[in-house]
């Protein structure tokens, strides 16, 4: 099973995860629109990122961070964020994809990041998957490592609903949806 994992938002980023494994990590394709050189998510780029691994043959999943407005957030911005939000769902659905939501303090209780700072997720990353350490170097890079928690949480959530260390991924993906209403609001 692969799981595209998203930390949604101009500034977020898009994770490739397969069997604990990660494939690729994303900032979230941007473009320049307008007169006043507004950011916007590059939704064909976007798009081109998760079609690339519906090649494979093999189940793909998205799971993307519920976040709600922010007290102190403007109107723009929440605009803006509402409407990288919607081209996820919009992609998801034209590619008639699964998309999973997770609400930020399931996964982030789940790595022990609940009142940490930004930056912790993505030293918990590079403290378990060092290789990839080089993609993560710069502060800002928070956003890869939320991307790719988010997908490892759904990934591990998956796991943990089979009895068998030898679980399947039809089962695994069977039980996922069969239970996705207990952990995940879809």
């Amino acid at each position: 099973m692969i799981i595209i994992g998203i930390d949604p938002g101009i500034s977020g980023a898009i994770s490739v995860v397969e069997n604990k494994k990660i494939l690729e990590v994303y900032d979230t394709p941007t473009m320049i629109d307008g007169k006043k050189n507004k950011r916007q998510i590059n939704s064909a780029q976007v798009s081109s990122i998760i079609k690339e691994r519906l090649n494979t043959g093999k189940e793909v999943v998205v799971v993307v961070e519920h976040v709600n407005a922010m007290p102190g957030q403007g109107v723009t911005s929440m605009f803006n964020f509402g409407q990288s939000f919607g081209v996820i769902k919009g992609i998801c659905a034209a590619l008639n994809l699964p998309i999973y939501f997770i609400r930020p303090t399931k996964w982030k209780k789940h790595f022990n990041l609940i009142k940490t700072n930004k930056d912790a997720s993505r030293t918990k990353v590079i403290e378990v998957y060092p290789e990839i350490s080089s993609k993560l170097q710069r502060k800002k890079d928070s956003n890869r490592a939320d991307a790719i928690l988010i997908a490892l949480y759904l990934f591990l959530i998956s796991c943990s609903f089979s009895n068998s260390d030898f679980w399947t991924e039809d089962k695994t993906i069977n039980e996922l949806k069969k239970n996705s209403s207990k952990i995940f609001k879809k």
